[in-house]
């Protein structure tokens, strides 16, 4: 329960020490894995003082045991070791220090090791975090390229020195940080997030030189295989040698063999990228020469055309054509004309004959009554009528008899 206190009634330190310590020594024995820093075993002494560490966060604590429990495991542990160990948390009132008592100790063995990283990378991948489309592409080119290593290593030296070679204006930004034991991975991590970001950083090589199986956990850790996999910056991996495969390789989004192959991987060569630029000029140069001698051959064969060699002669031939076509077209008409005047002569021949001033040449005569009306009927005149006579030259005036 919350201990109620004020101002006016607070606890003395010691009290609060005791209750403390009271609290704590209810929790009982407990299980503890982690990684084993500063070791001392003091020669005739009966305990064994060291710091166990978790080497995924920056938290330790410190750890007795009786020497003959050390000694049980002394051949095969030492610092940068893992072990399990059966602990008593105890509480040092006067100076208010937690330590671990610790009953048993037992190493971790690289089986029981890579049965969890098996297990972790099963889940991981799970997640989807190793999955290919996660993958960023790298820039042909990078202009800043950012390397967590080892300080003075052989994996910095072999990536500066191979990059360089290859394309001797790279730039690189450099974090060196331990690459194994209790400070790894909370550094590796730190070094990580601050190159990505870094907007001018292109890309991010974390190097390491090989070792064994538990020098290489570091790069296995979820911790800083979480803090790859939500980098915006493209990562390469370029950790131990061909064989190793810690979990950074496959959440990387390009795993090198070596710190070697890594530079050769993220760097173009210059000299290589020279000479294909050189046989890019050259096909292009044989690829315009081709087009020019195609161009060339239809042009000097459309040139040796007839249409070309006498561009008039076609026009020539096309005048006289359409001269022809007008001759033809007046000899039509003129014929046209002369039928259609023959037979115009013929009608109006044919119209005069039948007119009523020949019928009236040949001595008929037409009557007419006061109103106009042609009489064609001898009822249709009574006696004694005024009738009007045509005949062919004039008209006269008749009257009717009985």
């Amino acid at each position: 329960m919350a201990l109620k206190t004020t101002p006016e009634a607070p606890l003395p330190v010691g009290e609060v020490s005791r209750l403390i310590g009271g609290w704590i020594d209810r929790l009982g024995a407990v299980w503890v894995e982690g990684q084993i820093t500063q070791l001392s075993r003091r020669p005739g002494a009966g305990v064994v003082f060291l710091t166990l560490r978790d080497p995924s966060y920056d938290i330790s604590v410190s750890v007795t045991c009786y020497r003959q429990v050390f000694d049980s495991v002394a051949d095969v542990v030492g610092e940068g070791a893992r072990v399990l160990v059966l602990a008593k948390p105890e509480w040092y009132a006067p100076r208010g220090q937690l330590s671990l008592r610790a009953a048993e100790m037992r190493p971790v063995g690289v089986g029981e090791l890579l049965a969890r990283l098996e297990r972790l990378k099963k889940s991981l991948a799970a997640e989807g975090l190793f999955a290919a489309e996660r993958k960023k592409p790298l820039p042909f080119l990078p202009q800043l390229i950012g390397l967590v290593c080892g300080r003075a290593s052989a994996a910095e030296r072999d990536v500066l020195e191979n990059a360089r070679h290859r394309w001797p204006a790279v730039r690189f930004e450099v974090r060196n940080v331990p690459v194994q034991g209790v400070h790894a991975v909370p550094q590796v991590v730190q070094a990580v997030k601050e190159l990505d970001e870094l907007p001018d950083v292109d890309v991010i090589v974390v190097a390491r030189g090989g070792g064994s199986v538990e020098d290489l956990l570091p790069f296995s850790d979820e911790q800083l295989v979480r803090a790859v996999a939500a980098c915006r910056t493209p990562v390469v991996s370029a950790i131990g040698h061909e064989p190793d495969s810690p979990l950074l390789d496959l959440v990387a989004d390009l795993r090198a063999s070596t710190p070697t192959d890594a530079a050769k991987k993220v760097v173009p060569d210059v000299g290589e990228e020279l000479e294909r630029v050189r046989m890019l000029r050259d096909r292009a140069r044989r690829c315009v020469g081709a087009l020019l001698e195609r161009e060339e051959r239809g042009l000097a064969h459309a040139l040796a055309r007839p249409a070309m060699e006498d561009p008039h002669r076609m026009l020539d031939e096309r005048a006289d054509h359409v001269t022809s076509l007008v001759e033809r077209s007046r000899r039509t008409l003129g014929h046209l004309l002369d039928r259609a005047d023959s037979e115009l002569t013929h009608t109006r021949a044919r119209v005069v004959a039948l007119s009523p001033a020949a019928t009236l040449k040949r001595g008929y005569a037409v009557l007419q009554r006061s109103d106009g009306h042609v009489v064609r009927d001898p009822g249709e005149v009574s006696e004694g009528e005024a009738l009007r006579a045509r005949v062919a030259d004039g008209e006269f005036t008749v009257k009717v008899g009985e």
